[in-house]
């Protein structure tokens, strides 16, 4: 454990100029303390591990050091090979380079580990996109990946709503969810989500007088520009930054509210009829309020999009699930509840 340790230590220095006391500890989830002693420990066993006193210090190896701790175990080889999405990386125009990187790795593994790749491909497989969907890849999305992956400005169009704007952005980062795609990029300082499908235009600066444009039907172009590159914010969080966008979205979504009463089956369904996260905390909120009635049925206010969509999904909870409010809502479940009936009588 503490070997395991040591050695991802010595390589997380080798990939960054230097670190904290701090960041290593959160890397390796140890103590500062810990750290410090894993660092003597190195520095008694030969690795060149320097320490900058002050506030702007940390830990780096000095004269280049490189280790050549190239081992990979078996496990280790497959979670490599594993690591690679094929759809996401041929939509992004990155199967060829994806495929070059796994022959390389194979080539440099040992003789009873070359069997790595195809084990783990066989054993493990994502299907992104949701059921019943045959998304097509955007056209835009190799150009955007391009701009992505060299930190380039682009000037894209896109449509909102019937209009079509442009904007100029930096593009940070590409986000797969459910089979859509989307980007996250700053825009005069802050950060913002486009769906890739909705953008008609993307051009990229170049940085060297002439920016390459590539519109939906393919074509090309030139145009004057500066500076290509923008100056990327190291502390941006792409994970993060996604989950608190997401969040955000299924919140502003949620702008009205249906009061319903359900049997203890009905608590049990509806966090898959409805949206997960607002169920759960309608559930906990009555639950710890008043709970259950003396016949176990859990009255929650529950946060919905619209009585439309709440009818469409709440319909599916049918006996174990009695609308209170609103009476709109309430009235047309009635309705529906006769009508079914009458087809069953």
């Amino acid at each position: 454990m503490r070997a395991a340790r040591l050695i991802k230590m010595v390589l997380l220095l080798q990939a960054r100029p230097s670190m904290t006391a701090g960041e290593l500890a959160r890397e390796l989830e140890v103590s500062e303390r810990t750290v410090a002693r894993d660092v003597l420990s190195l520095s008694e066993a030969g690795v060149p591990v320097y320490a900058d006193r002050g506030r702007a210090g940390g830990y780096r190896l000095i004269g280049g050091y490189r280790t050549r701790l190239t081992g990979l175990g078996r496990s280790e080889a497959e979670a490599l090979f594993l690591s690679g999405v094929p759809t996401a990386l041929r939509e992004m125009g990155l199967a060829d380079a994806a495929s070059a990187a796994r022959l390389k790795v194979s080539a440099a593994l040992r003789p009873d580990l070359r069997d790595a790749a195809s084990g783990a491909a066989q054993r493990f497989h994502l299907d992104a996109p949701g059921w019943y969907q045959e998304p097509e890849p955007p056209e835009l999305l190799p150009a955007i990946a391009d701009a992505v992956w060299d930190d380039r400005r682009i000037t894209a169009r896109y449509l909102r709503k019937d209009t079509e704007v442009e904007r100029e952005l930096e593009p940070y980062g590409l986000v797969l969810k459910a089979g859509v795609w989307y980007l996250a990029a700053r825009v005069d300082g802050d950060y913002r989500v486009y769906r890739v499908d909705r953008f008609t235009a993307v051009e990229a600066d170049e940085g060297s007088g002439a920016a390459a444009a590539v519109g939906a039907t393919g074509a090309t172009r030139a145009a004057a520009t500066s500076d290509g590159r923008f100056s990327r914010d190291e502390s941006f969080d792409l994970p993060a930054f996604w989950a608190e966008r997401a969040a955000q979205f299924a919140r502003s979504i949620l702008r009205e509210e249906v009061v319903l009463r359900l049997s203890a089956r009905g608590v049990r369904q509806l966090p898959y009829v409805t949206e997960r996260a607002a169920a759960r905390e309608a559930i906990a909120r009555a639950q710890a309020a008043d709970g259950p009635d003396e016949q176990g049925r859990l009255t929650v206010t529950l946060a919905v999009e619209s009585a439309e969509v709440a009818y469409a999904q709440l319909l599916s909870l049918g006996p174990e699930g009695e609308i209170l409010a609103p009476g709109e809502l309430r009235a047309r479940m009635a309705a529906a509840a006769r009508q079914t009936a009458a087809l069953y009588a």
